[in-house]
């Protein structure tokens, strides 16, 4: 009998565990989501391309695999990516292939704690925002640590430390600076039970968020540690809304300012109105000198630490997205305009179903910028670099866009949509060609669907752009067939048929189709890819002239 004690002590341990590994396995999940998008390039010689295009490979592909762990109140994750060797377009830099993203962190109803690589925003970004943006290989996560507490209901702490990822190298190398940042944000209608139910909301915030980062010029004195501030409020009444956010980041001098002494300062604000039927956004825009990286000897969209908002319509249509407005971090002064009316249903005007009418008006302008005193040039390295009234336009339109939508569906099986917009675009500035001129188009499409059955349509795009700048006048269209859920078939063509150089009146033809199985999605392209850039957000990237196949499998579990 005592032989066989040991056997059975081993046999009740052994089923111990396994009902406790079994009761944390049904108490687990695991979520996650995948995208594979692979190019092959080929000679034309329309586009004047007689070779490959990435290092002599025909080939381009870029891919990420990411999973999320949970048990309770604890989660984990990692995202393994892949670049080999990265799509035409995309930075160099960025081929190989590994996990840049690991995180675990512990939830509780009123407290967080993340280790790792993580994203956070205080506000509206203006001093702090880390995110990832595939279609642009953007991702400026911070590895370290980040804590988050609720100690009463309605405020809200929050503090992060780290360093911030530059491709493969995601830790603090070669001078690169620490990140420190802690927000506070009180929301008055959750904290006060008197202001629960009532029409009056209001929220306030503030940030403080520094860069440690050695001096090691040989020509300049350079701050340490650089400072950035930020004070918000958030107040709304019925059916009105405002916002503002203030922020101020003291002198860093750094490859994007050419090296001056200059703070920097920001203010957004927004007002909006919206009932039913009617919707009115207004919203103001200041950026001096707010570039804020965390390596001042960085160009480009790498480890920025804050995040500049547009303040222009956020185009998709082929030809209205063909010259999309980048931020300019070293100054802009903008507005923006929206209305939205529904004509009422049954109406004259309105028809059976309603007419849907959208107007957008956008402008940004350059800062005024004076000399400092009469010895020194405007932004000369190693100064202060110039003075700017706070509130006045600078002559200089970088950007303005005015375009008006109407939408109308004429009965089950048709709808429609027309849509006009005037351009001013500073090419010049905005993509960095000093040679360019500034360019004045006029743009119009024509967007309508019908339905055949209620899962087969056909829906068709005309669009037009007129200019005399650039390369001229461009036409596109597309035909897209869909069979519901799981088919699309699409044939478009972009031709460029009033460009000043007759040998460059291109047709860049594509054809497309894909097939979706509840969250996976197969498509498949053949095609031309003109010459181009691609903005998310105010954050761009330069697209070359491609010719091949074009392939994106993407997934969520």
């Amino acid at each position: 009998m005592k032989k066989l004690l040991p056997l059975i002590a081993l046999l009740f341990f052994t089923t111990l565990v396994d009902a406790q590994i079994s009761d944390v396995w049904k108490k687990s999940e695991i979520h996650g989501s995948f995208e594979l998008d692979g190019q092959y390039y080929h000679p034309d010689k329309a586009l004047h391309i007689t070779d490959s295009l990435i290092n002599g490979k025909a080939f381009g592909m870029n891919g990420f695999a990411d999973l999320t762990y949970t048990l309770g109140n604890f989660s984990a994750g990692l995202r393994y990516e892949a670049y080999l060797p990265p799509m035409a377009g995309f930075d160099p830099r960025l081929e190989g292939n590994g996990f840049p993203h690991l995180w675990a962190s512990y939830t509780t109803d009123r407290f967080s704690f993340t280790v790792g690589n993580f994203y956070e925003q205080f506000g509206n970004g203006l001093i702090l925002r880390s995110y990832w943006e595939w279609t642009l290989a953007y991702d400026n996560s911070i590895n370290g640590a980040k804590i988050q507490f609720e100690p009463l209901k309605g405020l809200l702490l929050k503090g992060v430390y780290g360093t911030q990822r530059f491709f493969w190298n995601k830790y603090q190398k070669n001078g690169r600076g620490i990140v420190k940042g802690f927000d506070a944000s009180l929301d008055f209608n959750q904290m006060f039970e008197k202001m629960a139910g009532s029409k009056f909301r209001m929220a306030i915030g503030g940030s403080a968020v520094s860069k440690y980062q050695v001096d090691k010029d040989p020509v300049y004195k350079l701050p340490r540690n650089v400072g950035a501030f930020a004070g918000r409020v958030t107040m709304g009444y019925g059916k009105f809304n405002f916002n503002a956010e203030y922020a101020y980041k003291i002198n860093d001098p750094s490859a994007i300012n050419n090296m001056i002494y200059k703070p920097g300062k920001s203010l957004m604000a927004s007002l909006s109105y919206s009932t039913k039927g009617f919707g009115a956004f207004l919203m103001f825009k200041r950026l001096d000198n707010m570039s804020f990286k965390s390596d001042r000897n960085a160009t480009g969209n790498v480890l920025d630490i804050n995040f500049l908002p547009p303040l222009t319509d956020p185009h998709t249509y082929a030809l209205m997205a063909m010259y999309p407005y980048a931020t300019q971090p070293n100054g802009e002064m903008g507005f923006e305009i929206q209305i939205n009316y529904k004509i009422p249903r049954k109406s004259k005007l309105g028809g059976k179903y309603g007419t849907n009418i959208s107007f957008n008006y956008s402008q940004v302008n350059d800062i005024v910028r004076n000399p400092v005193n009469d010895t020194t040039g405007i932004n000369e390295p190693g100064t202060l670099g110039y003075t700017s009234p706070f509130f006045k336009f600078g002559d200089k339109v970088f950007y303005r866009d005015l375009n008006i939508e109407i939408e109308r569906k004429f009965s089950r099986k048709f709808k429609g949509l027309v849509k006009y917009m005037y351009q001013t675009y500073d090419m010049a500035t905005i993509q960095g060609h000093p040679e360019a001129e500034d360019i004045y188009s006029n743009i119009a499409l024509i967007d309508v669907t019908y339905k055949f059955t209620s899962k087969k349509a056909l829906r068709g795009e005309l669009q037009g752009l007129w200019t005399k700048q650039d390369k001229g006048d461009w036409a596109a269209i597309l035909l897209e067939y869909t069979i519901s859920p799981h088919w699309f078939f699409n044939i478009q063509d972009q031709y460029n048929y009033g460009n000043p150089v007759q040998e460059e009146r291109t047709n860049y033809y594509a054809f497309a189709f894909g097939y979706t199985l509840k969250s996976t999605r197969i498509s498949i392209s053949y095609g031309r890819q003109r010459e181009g850039v691609v903005c998310v957000g105010g954050v761009c990237r330069a697209v070359p002239a491609s010719s091949g196949f074009y392939v994106t499998i993407s997934s969520t579990f």
